[in-house]
């Protein structure tokens, strides 16, 4: 089996380059082969490599960015995902695409199930959104696969700077008001290795959209008080984390103060499950 990857540099990219060893001949391909930016010019590209699956991996992720960019956000995160789709349903091969807790705008009481109406707040998730919509409208084979507050070794993410800021830093302010799961990368790629080899067997259930993320929640200062628990016990120096609320930190972008995901209908649908979150931090650190 062609597997093609879109996206080589990024932190779900890097980790599923690992994780897909063993199931067929993995093509990841960055901007260079496949401009994103430049939707239609991905045609070409897909028609001569033939992959029998697509992997998405790549996306304008700047949230804060985003709002100066829009037309470049969309080009990348609505434009292009519908390019794929459209390649993928001429091709007759299903399109795996990951999208996010931004596409809710965070003000319901409890975790957000996929039925549950979308009202993204900036344009990272309005961008990520109408790619959602643009995939459905194919009305190809594909998995939209909403993760959240991604983070791994790679790259730029919440881990690595706080971990350098706790260290750099006698005191730190985190945000306390704003709730989720931290999802370890490679929970996402070993959950789409999971995903294909069960489509791959016959065992798949319903192609359409399912939330994957870690199990759990805690908050952006939680997840910050996690880190330093565990450059303490490394005897590394952590600075003092005092909790603020989002008002106290205002950023280009709203963020949704809700982004816990129910991610029952993946276990149920395709027997798929993600680990703790806490559990995933520890194993990433190691």
């Amino acid at each position: 089996m062609k597997i093609l990857v879109c996206g080589r540099n990024g932190q779900v990219a890097q980790a599923l380059q690992g994780a897909l060893a063993g199931l067929g001949e993995v093509h990841l391909v960055g901007r260079d082969k496949l401009d994103q930016a430049q939707p239609e010019l991905l045609r070409e590209p897909l028609r001569q490599l033939a992959p029998d699956l697509i992997i998405n991996a790549a996306a304008h992720t700047a949230v804060d960015q985003a709002e100066s960019e829009p037309e470049l956000a969309f080009a990348i995160n609505a434009e292009a995902p519908r390019v794929l789709a459209e390649e993928a349903a001429r091709l007759g091969v299903p399109l795996i695409h990951y999208s996010t807790d931004y596409v809710f705008d965070g003000c319901k009481s409890e975790p957000y199930n996929e039925d549950d109406t979308t009202h993204p707040l900036g344009v990272y998730g309005k961008s990520k959104l109408a790619g959602e919509q643009a995939i459905r409208a194919v009305d190809g084979e594909h998995l939209i696969l909403r993760t959240s507050w991604v983070y791994s070794l790679y790259g730029r993410n919440f881990l690595l700077t706080m971990q350098r800021l706790l260290q750099e830093r006698p005191q730190l302010n985190v945000v306390n008001d704003q709730i989720g799961a931290p999802t370890w990368a490679a929970t996402i790629a070993a959950s789409t290795r999971a995903l294909i080899e069960r489509w791959q067997n016959g065992q798949a259930g319903a192609w359409g959209t399912y939330h994957l993320t870690a199990q759990g929640e805690t908050s952006w200062f939680g997840f910050a008080q996690a880190i330093g628990e565990q450059l303490k016990i490394r005897g590394m120096p952590c600075a003092e984390l005092l909790p603020i609320p989002s008002s106290d930190y205002p950023t280009p972008a709203k963020r949704p103060l809700n982004s816990r995901l129910d991610c029952s209908r993946l276990a149920r649908e395709w027997q798929v499950s993600q680990p703790h979150w806490h559990d995933a931090l520890i194993d990433c650190l190691k």
